[in-house]
């Protein structure tokens, strides 16, 4: 008591009061000054009432009156993954892994209705996969995940777009078989591949006949056209023979005649000497009517 005495005694009634009074100024811009930080938003309340809703930076609020009651982060966050069961229109049971993200744009919202956010989210998501798996089937849960993911995405929005939440991302991370089903879908696939083989071989056998008919049918044109050809040749030489004979007489086709037996006769005298000549009995008759023929057409 003497120390403290000691202390006191020299303060005099209004510097005690002064201390007082700067001590309660303190205590009231502490209660009335909030500094938010950038990832966070503060619900105030006033006597158990929402006041209002600090955003980040320097905020007043009465002091004594109003209070913090809930520093809600707007942080964009993930929910646990989760597996549900669902069963398509096909009757095969799936197992749906998946995986949302969502973040809190009114905080007055999700504090004031809702208790457990992501137990929420993670419940409507559950039955929003369920639904829309049940209006597909297998091959398209399999093949149109992004449409899904769509669907499920705009559905989990709907739904909590009262509790002042964005989802942000809604992901299919895997869609499980079980073991049944998977082995049921393995000879189904080796059927289909067998099948398609099987395809593959009958259509290629059948391109083969048709190239090998389709070259027979070439070669017998292109043989049936140079018929046509020799044919056209012998018309036309059998023409030119008879034209030469209407004009000129049987002296023409005697200098035909001739003409031939005289080079029948030359590629005889112009082998190598070892091959037997034959000569017609007429042959220097022949010889000697071509020379006349040849000597009068001169």
């Amino acid at each position: 008591m003497n120390e403290l005495e000691q202390l006191i005694g020299p303060l005099s009634g209004g510097s005690v009061v002064t201390l007082l009074v700067a001590g309660f100024i303190i205590l009231v811009i502490l209660k009335g000054v909030r500094i938010v930080p950038q990832s966070e938003q503060h619900v105030v309340e006033r006597f158990g009432r929402l006041r209002s809703v600090l955003g980040p930076g320097i905020n007043l609020i009465v002091p004594f009156l109003d209070r913090v009651a809930h520093q809600v982060s707007v942080l964009e966050r993930q929910l646990p993954n989760a597996s549900q069961d669902a069963i398509t229109s096909d009757n095969v049971l799936v197992q749906v892994e998946t995986s949302v993200f969502y973040r809190i744009l009114q905080p007055e919202r999700t504090v004031y209705r809702i208790r457990d956010v992501d137990g929420a989210i993670a419940t409507t998501v559950a039955g929003i996969v369920r639904a829309e798996i049940g209006k597909m089937e297998l091959d398209e849960v399999q093949s149109n995940r992004a449409q899904l993911i769509g669907k499920i995405k705009e559905s989990v929005e709907d739904a909590v777009d009262d509790w002042g939440i964005e989802v942000t991302r809604a992901e299919i991370l895997d869609v499980n078989l079980d073991q049944a089903t998977r082995e049921a879908m393995l000879q189904q696939l080796n059927a289909e591949r067998a099948r398609r083989a099987q395809v593959t071989e009958a259509e290629g056998h059948k391109r083969s006949v048709e190239l090998s008919a389709e070259a027979e049918l070439y070669a017998a044109q292109k043989e049936a056209e140079a018929r046509r050809i020799a044919a056209d040749a012998e018309a036309y030489a059998t023409e030119v023979v008879a034209k030469a004979i209407k004009e000129n007489g049987i002296e023409a086709a005697q200098y035909q005649v001739a003409l031939k037996q005289v080079e029948a006769l030359n590629a005889l005298g112009n082998g190598d000497g070892k091959q037997t000549i034959v000569l017609p009995a007429q042959a220097l008759e022949a010889f000697g009517d071509a020379f006349k023929l040849l000597k009068g057409r001169a």
